[in-house]
């Protein structure tokens, strides 16, 4: 059988004892963010992305090594299993190779084949496959296999069920299905048709297509496969027929004897009507999934981008959800998202009361001391900002704004969670709030959105919603836990991301909270219905108490680890109360070689590290080195513009070609893919991501059509 931690380990290329130890941890039940955090001497430093792919390795071989197990046993109580077939089958690394080489063995409904055989026109079947001399023609030896019983009444229907078992035991061999396999991978073209050619749609450039299966790109795959699933498109894969069967017959025992047609014949059916049908329809799949895999990798990226963007602290907001019909809904929050007010204004058509709206504005930037406006996206955002934007350069106030994604904002406001957490508001309501809190803290309201629904991509819809939901979980889980919760605050959809805690735990963690008032001490935690011994060691450090008990409750330090703390503190000569003033820059110097104190200690040198650099900055929060927010004060126009300017803007999307960036203007400006980097560029998400900031150069300006052409690469 397959040795699973050295196949792992060449693959990562990290040493056997250090797989053994993380698929040690696993089994165990430790997560991977507590095994990436707070057991570096076991993995050696394998980070959370190196531990996660691990992670998925050991799943899919061991559920290999499950599926071997039960194939030989399966070929074994038939009585058919070989030496060779056992070595085959556990000398095999992928699944899709035992499958192959369980095929023949694998119980199949009727076919033309399995009638054949229960005629007994098996023996026939080999003559022709071994190419027998007889000394008679096939019709002649057919003659002696004719079963009318068994539905063959006459020779040639004898000799054409035989040259269809020939068919099948050929499709059935695994070696001539890999080479195959290969074959299609390697010549395969994607061709594509329009159900209409007459009609219009976005698919016209796919209505005459054909592009070679290798060099097709991922977006293209699923632009097709969105169209085909329109009814818009018809899809098929091609591949050199001729040319596949001249190499099937190559792989096959060849004599120049009776039988030679009938062979060739059964040569050309196998693979017509029994192996190409079964490739091609695997590649189509295979290219899709290589097409979604990538997709979700983009939304993962962007969707962490996102999640790490720098929280705004301080900021006392006006949050604006902009609409036509139904006006501009208002929610008006302190720095810390409590609701202070709210209301609606109307400064777009159809009332389009402007100075009826700068009044409202004007009214609760006083009452409330506001700071801050933040205007969605969508419907109505420009027309409104244009409002803001004079409501600002007229007010005396010291006011700035910015514009924030609002996608999935209406799918929190009408969900479950948010008429729990917000009963007494309506939907509209919930969602301008969710819109300012997103600037405050950009990760505790995104988390409480589907991931799906973030909209930081394309063709989410059309992707295997598990493995994406899978991905984006993984992901919204890794920063939660790189940034760290705090446990008196935290929502219990923050807290279902934690690591070790469950969603039915986190909503135990906040009713206890609710029942007992805030946590004092992170041992507190072990009295959360449900949350048992292994969730508390999973949990305990990224979970945090602010003006606790225990000064170190408010950092990365897990409680494993304290009594090293403490006694780092004390060899520092300072008061564990001075990590709660800003902590000890200097530590490292206080507690000399790192090396030596380990061992003092006993404790692993990695964990030292990661102990002294807390210490040092306690608490502190991983999204302050991202790029500030950009704020406007005021609308900038087309003819404020020129070429060579240097700006700041925010990444809106990303695209293949290219992507769109707010430069404080009604139209976002394209950097296109070739712009974007001195470098060549495969895809732009290898550069930027939505959310992004960037510096950006203006290269061309054009009025007319309101476009604006951008560059990231400064021109010498």
């Amino acid at each position: 059988m397959l040795d699973i931690n050295r196949t792992i380990a060449q693959e990562l290329s990290v040493s056997p004892a250090q797989i053994e130890s993380v698929i040690k941890l696993i089994d165990e039940g430790s997560t991977i963010p507590f095994i990436a955090r707070y057991r570096k001497e076991a993995t050696g430093g394998l980070d959370d992305t190196q531990l996660r792919t691990l992670e998925e390795r050991l799943t899919y071989l061991r559920n290999l090594e499950a599926r071997k197990a039960e194939i030989l046993n399966s070929i074994e109580e038939q009585g058919k299993l070989t030496d060779e077939l056992r070595a085959s089958i556990e000398g095999a690394t992928v699944m899709q190779r035992v499958e192959d080489l369980y095929k023949p063995f694998k119980k199949k409904r009727a076919t033309r084949a399995s009638k054949a055989r229960e005629a007994g026109l098996e023996p026939l079947a080999n003559l022709i496959l071994n190419q027998a001399k007889t000394g008679k023609s096939p019709l002649e030896t057919a003659a002696e296999f004719v079963n009318a019983e068994g539905g063959f009444a006459t020779a040639e229907a004898a000799l054409q069920g035989a040259k269809d078992i020939v068919a099948e035991v050929i499709a059935d061999d695994a070696e001539h299905t890999a080479a195959l396999r290969a074959f299609t991978k390697k010549t395969a073209t994607m061709a594509v048709e329009a159900t209409d050619g007459e009609e219009k749609s976005v698919y016209e450039p796919y209505y005459d297509f054909s592009e070679s299966a290798q060099r097709i790109p991922n977006h293209r795959v699923l632009a097709i496969n969105r169209g085909e699933k329109e009814g818009k498109l018809r899809v098929r894969m091609r591949t050199d027929q001729d040319a596949a069967i001249d190499q099937l017959g190559r792989c096959i025992v060849r004599r120049n004897g009776v039988f030679a047609e009938a062979l060739d014949e059964a040569i050309a059916d196998s693979y017509k009507r029994l192996i190409a049908p079964s490739l091609e329809r695997e590649l189509r799949s295979e290219l899709t999934e290589r097409a979604q895999a990538d997709a979700i990798r983009v939304f993962a990226k962007n969707t962490e981008s996102l999640l790490q963007q720098r929280p705004v602290k301080g900021a006392r907001i006006i949050a604006l959800d902009p609409g036509y019909r139904t006006g501009c809904k208002v929610a008006v929050l302190d720095e810390f998202g409590k609701l202070l007010d709210y209301t609606t204004v109307y400064p777009t058509p159809p009332r389009r009361d402007i100075e009826g709206t700068k009044r409202t504005l004007d009214s609760l930037v006083k009452r409330h001391r506001i700071n801050t406006i933040v205007i969605g996206n969508g419907t109505a955002s420009r027309e409104t900002e244009e409002v803001v934007s004079e409501f600002i350069a007229q007010s005396p106030a010291e006011l700035r704004y910015t514009i924030v994604n609002e996608a999935g904002a209406s799918v929190y406001s009408a969900s479950k969670l948010a008429s729990e957490e917000y009963p007494d508001l309506d939907v509209t309501t919930r969602g301008a709030m969710s819109l300012g809190r997103r600037l405050q803290d950009p990760l505790a309201e995104l988390v409480k959105i589907p991931p799906q629904s973030i909209g930081v991509g394309q063709y989410q819809h059309d992707l295997n919603q598990a493995e994406l939901g899978r991905a984006l979980g993984d992901v919204v889980e890794r920063v939660v836990n790189r940034v760290g919760v705090d446990l008196n605050t935290a929502s219990a959809s923050l807290l279902g991301y934690v690591s070790g805690i469950s969603p039915a735990v986190a909503k135990n963690i906040v009713a206890y909270r609710e029942e007992n008032g805030a946590f004092t001490d992170r041992k507190q935690l072990k009295n959360v219905p449900k949350l048992g011994p292994k969730a508390f060691l999973n949990c305990a450090g990224f979970l945090r108490i602010s003006d606790g008990a225990n000064p170190l409750d408010a950092t990365s330090v897990h409680p494993e680890s304290y009594a090293v703390a403490t006694e780092l503190l004390k060899r520092a000569g300072v008061k564990p109360s001075t990590l709660a003033a800003g902590g000890v820059p200097d530590i490292t110097e206080r507690v000399g070689n790192v090396a030596t104190l380990a061992a003092e200690l006993g404790c692993g040198v990695p964990t030292l590290h990661d102990i002294i650099a807390e210490l040092e900055k306690p608490g502190r929060d991983p999204r302050d080195d991202a790029p500030e927010v950009v704020f406007s004060r005021s609308v900038t126009s087309l003819d404020d513009l020129n070429v060579g300017m240097e700006l700041t803007g925010t990444v809106r999307n990303v695209v293949d070609f290219g992507a769109f960036v707010d430069i404080g203007v009604k139209q976002d400006g394209l950097v296109h893919i070739s712009k974007l980097s001195n470098r060549f560029v495969k895809h732009p998400s290898e550069i930027v991501s939505v959310g992004d900031t960037v510096t950006v150069w203006i290269e061309k300006i054009d009025k007319e059509r309101g476009k604006i052409s951008l560059s990231m690469v400064k021109e010498k």
